[in-house]
């Protein structure tokens, strides 16, 4: 029975006791218990749920999942009880697809890896139920601990999870599976460097070890170690050249690296294993909207979610070609996948971005900002992005990079003049800059480099026994001999994104928070300040769903704090390196082009060129969510398309501040 009084920790551990008892009645009642106080509470439903299903109420026990899928769509037990119901009913063919998702959801589920197989072996597919056993094995060989750090990585309990590996490795230190998923949540948690080390050395004790050369391959990718990933995926393939994951490992890192023919040669070889496939097509899609083959990419994104109707990604990438507009049939695919409650966290993030796009270019305002607020809010569900250590950080800069520290530090560093830092925010027209100064003859186009914000890291991560940061402090510590060793570092690491020009850009945006570390490593860099409108820069910003980072975006408030922040940053760069860096706005770009290219190119001690007008005739790899508009004359199209959307956007007038001004009437 229920007893009252209890705390809800209590009440849940009630709960469980009940349930392992076989008392499901009253563990019932000690879930319903938890629900009233705290309607949300994932585990009391969970729970609920499980005794429906045991006492024989399979539609109460279906409604229970449904809503602990609305309020946590990558919750694996959801789909795995999900399963166990319609397996109950009979239903076998939704009780696979329940197992699937809960597998794709939480890899460590056994139960479903067992279920999958039972159903296979019945319907008598034996090799696929066999590949559904090796799984189930694999995890009843795993340590327990193990496959409990793997439950908690899953339902996105990091800290818990890290803590419990590293007692675990404490113990086990050569365990390579325990370092395999120590490196997964040093991912998540943006621990890259970390990551990286991890896997390295669990190759050695491992170097036949498939999963965890596939994990660190996809780590040196986010690493951007294009050449290492590249050598690492292309020994993966010589192993087994028919083996569509190395193929397609092979192929996305080809890719990375401008290889884009043979990436797209690797993608076709997969699909034709594999006809159909939605991950394939949509990254097949990806490659050809980079190398600016804009309708094959079109085709190989529709092909995607007609194999799947809710694969997201695929919608996603049609929608940020930001050229193509939704068809009928398309538009209400998309809403019947999002209304519905089989989607994929990821995928409803996806489809919820694309919507808004689809319904802006429709001129339905309102029902795209509401898509648009929707797939924002799920994304900062996931989101760890805390403005105020972003203002703490921002102001660090401040307070170290003084007048007194340049000139300490003045006439060191390395000599080089070839970098070009284009920074400031997303979504405020560098990508058009970078297109502009790569059409000339002595500039070469790169990425959105990661080395500056590696050295950052590397220098932040130097700790005093507080356990305080020394970076930005540290800088007037770094001698003559350090500093250009760091400068040295990057014009050496960044040399294969180059070509042959004498100058190259680093497009890295949030490098604009490193200007006093980058001026004093490369004192003759130059640095263009990207500056768009705030409102309209904001607002892209907000209906843009990027790649990776970028978290601030997620929220109203949160990109007019940072848009402010920005602004404060970039006066007292100005303030103490009077003239390093030429600000261009974006506007004045749309208005006087050729006089904005001649001013640029002034500041870089360039010869005009016409190509720099010309930009959009340039044919080179672009890889930025503007890819499409900057193969395209210039235009003014969406200068004032956040005035569209001015009645829901209060939240970000106000975080802007002084920076928003009233529009003159």
């Amino acid at each position: 029975m229920y007893e009252t009084g209890l705390d809800i920790a209590e009440q849940l551990k009630q709960a469980r006791a009940h349930i392992y008892e076989g008392r499901f009645e009253a563990a019932l009642q000690c879930a319903a218990a938890v629900l009233q106080d705290e309607a949300v509470n994932i585990d009391a439903l969970y729970m609920k749920a499980v005794c429906e299903r045991y006492l024989g109420k399979y539609d109460t026990a279906l409604a229970s999942v449904d809503r602990l899928k609305g309020l946590s769509p990558d919750f694996g037990r959801a789909y795995q009880e999900e399963g166990h119901i319609f397996k109950a009913m009979g239903d076998d063919e939704r009780a696979m697809t329940a197992y699937r998702r809960a597998c794709q959801c939480n890899p460590a589920l056994q139960a479903s890896w067992k279920a999958q197989g039972d159903i296979l072996e019945s319907w008598g597919r034996r090799d696929a139920a066999s590949e559904m056993r090796g799984q189930e094995q694999r995890i009843a060989t795993m340590p327990k601990p193990l496959v409990a750090v793997s439950h908690l990585l899953h339902e996105g309990k990091l800290i818990k999870a890290e803590n419990a590996c590293r007692h675990f490795l404490q113990k086990n230190p050569k365990n390579v599976e325990g370092m395999r998923l120590l490196a997964d949540i040093g991912a998540r948690l943006g621990i890259l460097e970390d990551a990286d080390f991890l896997l390295e050395s669990a190759i050695e004790f491992e170097p036949d070890n498939i999963q965890v050369r596939i994990d660190y391959i996809q780590i040196l990718r986010k690493r951007q170690k294009f050449a290492e990933a590249l050598q690492q995926s292309e020994a993966l393939y010589q192993r087994d050249p028919e083996n569509p994951v190395f193929q397609s490992l092979f192929a996305i890192e080809s890719m990375q690296t401008g290889d884009y023919q043979h990436a797209l040669d690797l993608f076709d070889k997969v699909l034709q294993k594999l006809p159909g496939d939605p991950v394939t097509l949509t990254s097949r899609g990806h490659a050809l909207k980079t190398f600016g083959r804009h309708e094959e990419a079109v085709l190989s994104y529709q092909k995607s979610f007609e194999s799947d109707p809710g694969y997201g990604d695929a919608y996603y990438g049609l929608a940020n070609l930001k050229t193509y507009h939704f068809r009928d049939e398309e538009l209400s695919l998309m809403e019947s996948q999002e209304q519905g409650n089989q989607l994929s966290y990821q995928n409803r993030i996806h489809i919820c971005f694309a919507l808004g796009k689809a319904y802006e270019d429709r001129k339905d305002y309102d029902t795209s900002f509401g898509y648009y607020q929707r797939g924002n809010e799920l994304k900062r569900v996931q989101s760890r992005y805390d403005a105020d250590q972003m203002t703490a950080e921002l102001n660090s800069q401040i307070k170290a990079c003084t007048p007194a520290l340049f000139e300490q530090q003045s006439g060191k560093g390395h000599d080089a003049p070839d970098p070009i830092f284009i920074l400031g925010l997303p979504r405020a027209g560098s990508t058009l800059l970078e297109q502009i100064l790569a059409s000339h003859s002595q500039i070469d186009g790169t990425l959105e480099l990661p080395n500056i914000l590696s050295l950052a890291h590397r220098l932040r991560r130097r700790k005093q026994a507080s356990n305080d940061s020394l970076y930005p402090d540290n800088l007037q510590d770094l001698d003559a001999a350090q500093l250009c060793d760091m400068g040295q570092e990057f014009i050496d690491s960044t040399r294969i994104h180059r070509q042959a020009a004498p100058y190259f850009i680093d497009k890295m945006p949030n490098n604009f928070r490193h200007i006093g570390l980058i001026k004093l490593i490369l004192p003759n860099a130059k640095i263009i300040d990207a500056r768009r409108e705030p409102m309209a820069c904001c607002f892209s910003g907000f209906k843009q769903l990027f790649a990776e980072g970028q978290e601030f975006t997620y929220g109203l408030n949160e990109v007019g704090r940072y848009y402010s922040d920005y602004v404060r940053l970039m006066d007292h760069w100005e303030m103490v390196l009077p003239g390093a860096v030429l600000r261009v706005q974006h506007e004045d770009v749309l208005d006087d082009l050729e006089g904005q290219v001649r001013r640029m190119l002034d500041y870089l001690g360039l010869p005009f060129e016409q190509a720099c007008i010309d930009f959009y005739k340039t044919k080179r790899a672009v890889r930025t969510a503007s890819s499409e508009q900057v193969r395209q004359p210039i235009t003014k199209a969406s200068v004032d398309l956040w005035r569209y959307y001015e009645s829901h956007l209060q939240p970000l007038k106000e975080a802007l501040g002084r920076n928003y001004l009233e529009p003159q009437q």
